[in-house]
């Protein structure tokens, strides 16, 4: 499933096909004791702020995607961030997946056109952040690898762009964020560091997803280390986090990595939802898994990893 669907996907009927039904055991119990904010999409139909709120609970959620899109207008706006607050529900971000550094120039007014108009909707509603990539120097593939894209053309593009984004908004309770990708930056945590130095914006904050940041073997056999380091260097200024899984594949000549759901990787979940615990404000947001079975399953793995520690 692509993440820019994740708002509203009416694909398949959760409710109609007894899926809520059969919860993983334990999961209805925990829902009340949990303190941690996790969240995933929805595949439920919903048509109002209180059938959302029904469906997020259902699934034992304290964390959810930003329910409406970029053409709700105010009233709808309000009435979700109301029945948000009211449930308890933490709306963590809204997706302006773009690129805005494209060498494309209309390209890039689109990108940024969306950037803007994904922010102000996180600040109108509450969202915890307004989430993006930096982008991409490839003319065709928008997240894709360039030679141009650590640059330090590129990295000032990205800077100034971000600060063009968060100035035309001026946004006064939510964030603009940049989430990590291995072939841009920001790549590691000291490049988070130095791009918060150099756009010099205090509403610019950070993204975080570990999985992204698996640039070679090295990393991802520590990956734990990496995760504490991500959370000394940045834990303040994180403001939404997604919660994946990765495989290294055998039997290849080169690395090439899998993402998988929750649980049957070897992303260190112990040191994540440990670290995690210093920031229970911040949502941790499952992505990319293809069925509502499988979202569920990592749900449940998540679970029961915060039992454990």
């Amino acid at each position: 499933m692509n993440r820019r669907q994740f708002s509203k996907v009416t694909s398949l009927t959760l409710l109609g096909s007894g899926m809520l039904a059969n919860l993983p055991i334990g999961a209805t119990n925990f829902k009340s004791h949990s303190k941690l904010r996790l969240g995933g999409p929805v595949f439920e139909k919903y048509d109002s702020p209180d059938s959302w709120v029904k469906v997020v609970k259902t699934l034992g959620y304290r964390a959810a995607y930003c329910p409406v899109g970029l053409n709700a207008n105010s009233q709808e706006i309000k009435a979700y961030e109301k029945a948000a607050k009211d449930a308890d529900i933490l709306i963590a971000e809204v997706g302006a997946w773009s690129n805005p550094i494209s060498p494309d120039p209309k390209m890039a007014k689109e990108a940024f056109e969306k950037c803007t108009a994904s922010l102000d909707l996180a600040d109108k509603i509450g969202a915890k952040c307004c989430v993006n990539i930096a982008g991409s120097r490839d003319m065709e593939n928008w997240a894709g690898p360039h030679p141009k894209n650590f640059s330090d053309e590129t990295f000032e593009m990205i800077v100034m762009t971000t600060r063009k984004i968060i100035d035309e908004v001026k946004p006064s309770r939510t964030f603009f964020t940049l989430e990590a990708m291995p072939w841009v930056f920001p790549e590691s945590p000291d490049a988070y560091l130095r791009l918060i130095k150099a756009i010099d914006r205090k509403s610019f904050a950070v993204h975080l997803d570990p999985v992204n940041m698996m640039v070679s073997p090295a990393v991802f056999f520590r990956n734990g280390d990496l995760i504490k380091e991500c959370f000394k260097k940045l834990g303040p200024n994180i403001k939404s986090i997604h919660a994946k899984d990765l495989i290294l594949k055998q039997g290849t000549f080169m690395p090439e990595f899998n993402e998988v759901r929750p649980g049957l990787g070897s992303m260190d979940y112990r040191v994540f939802l440990a670290e995690l615990r210093n920031f229970p404000e911040v949502p941790l947001m499952m992505e990319h898994l293809q069925t509502a079975e499988e979202y569920l399953e990592g749900a449940e793995f998540i679970r029961e990893i915060e039992r454990k520690i």
